[in-house]
């Protein structure tokens, strides 16, 4: 990241409102700026705006400078030409399809997917968007699954929750050969972990509810164009768009339709509470990676524990995988009790660990993955995704080690088998 000036991660991020220009009152990073309209001068200059020839907000839903600040960011992390940031990660994931596919066209999909995300592909499946589910840890079922009309493969950098990790540059360089917009969600790792661009990754996801605002405290979204895709061959950018330099065709007919259009417009006091939260991405990260490795350690040494799902593990089938192209193994994993244990009691003794939906937060959440966040897809479903119903994720925080070590050992010490 900012190859350019020999700056840092975390320092670009500290500064970049600041050194992006003056600042009002000399702050030191972008106030909230809550206006919904902007006046002009002359009606000229709003015209200007609204057509693209002059550098300005209309309207804020579709730009906000607080919103840009934010999209600063996040593009400077991911290494991209440019970002627009959503109200959440659903509706980032939810505008690329809606604003770059159209009726008749495929993709493809992981089949190791976040509920939610399987959930949005199988209803744009109801419109006339086919979606084939595919195991993308290996790039050959990838390939078979192609048609003449597969328009675009979306892949998460590591699965949630099963930890499983898709075949990253092979896929990249799959849809280069073949002329397929690569959309990778690296939401479960995060910039500081893993820049998808290095991969051939033509849209990057970033849920940023999560690692990068990390605090729990506000919902956002985006999706950066890292340039590698040649926008002006694709025949789904409308004419009012291809007036755009071709590396921010894509990025234009994003805003226009998953922000003007569809609505879906983070509000400028979330992008506020995102871009602070960011500025400790890096540090936040190391410790949780830290501390998930050592939990992971401690479940897999448990008689009890049948199962540990964390990519620092020897015997995780992407373990090398994860070594060669990631900073950590990332936050979070999942394990399987033996089936005779209550599950709904072992969350029940800690006293750290949060009983809570979500992931990315400071602190250490835990979760029931089939009778929770994967109920609605049912038990063959779950099945076929290897989630059995033992599971139990575990989005782990920041505390120190010990303490989170101690609470797991302390409930792990009242299993009876």
């Amino acid at each position: 990241m900012a190859e350019g000036h020999g700056r840092g991660f975390t320092t670009e991020i500290l500064h970049s409102d600041r050194l992006g220009g003056p600042i009002e009152h000399g702050a030191l990073h972008k106030p909230v700026h809550g206006s919904v309209a902007y006046g002009f001068d002359t009606a000229e200059m709003l015209a200007a705006v609204f057509q693209g020839t002059e550098k300005g907000f209309s309207y804020s839903r579709s730009g906000n400078p607080t919103v840009e600040a934010l999209e600063a960011k996040v593009t400077a992390m991911e290494g991209g030409v440019g970002t627009v940031a959503f109200a959440t990660g659903m509706a980032a994931i939810g505008s690329i399809l809606f604003s770059l596919l159209r009726q008749g066209d495929h993709f493809l999909s992981s089949s190791f997917l976040f509920g939610n995300t399987n959930s949005l592909f199988q209803s744009f499946a109801g419109q006339g968007i086919d979606v084939s589910f595919v195991d993308a840890t290996a790039v050959g079922a990838v390939e078979a699954a192609l048609r003449p009309e597969t328009r675009m493969v979306f892949v998460e950098t590591i699965a949630n929750p099963r930890t499983q990790i898709a075949d990253l540059e092979a896929i990249g360089a799959l849809c280069a050969e073949r002329g397929i917009v690569f959309v990778v969600d690296n939401t479960m790792t995060s910039p500081w972990l893993f820049q998808p661009k290095a991969v051939g990754a033509h849209l990057v996801v970033n849920a940023l509810t999560k690692y990068i605002g990390g605090h729990g405290a506000a919902l956002g979204g985006s999706v950066t164009d890292t340039g590698l895709f040649p926008w002006d061959r694709y025949p789904h950018i409308f004419d009012a768009y291809r007036s755009a330099p071709p590396a921010r065709q894509a990025l234009t007919q994003l805003r226009k339709k998953g922000l003007r259009d569809f609505g879906a417009s983070l509000a400028p006091e979330a992008a506020h509470t995102l871009a602070l939260g960011a500025e400790t991405l890096a540090l936040r990260l190391d410790r949780a990676c830290a501390n998930a490795a050592a939990l992971a350690a401690q479940l897999q040494a448990h008689p009890a524990v049948r199962r540990v799902y964390h990519p620092s593990l020897a015997d995780h089938p992407q373990h090398d995988r994860a070594a060669k192209l990631f900073r950590h193994s990332g936050a979070l994993l999942s394990f399987e009790l033996d089936p005779r244990e209550d599950l709904f009691a072992f969350c029940n003794r800690l006293t750290l660990a949060v009983n809570s939906t979500n992931l990315g937060d400071n602190r250490t959440l835990i979760i029931p993955v089939a009778h929770t966040i994967y109920f609605e897809m049912g038990a063959e479903r779950r099945a076929a995704m290897g989630i059995s119903e033992g599971l139990l994720r575990v989005s782990v925080g920041i505390e120190d080690q010990e303490d989170l070590l101690n609470d797991f050992a302390a409930s792990l010490a009242a299993l009876k088998f």
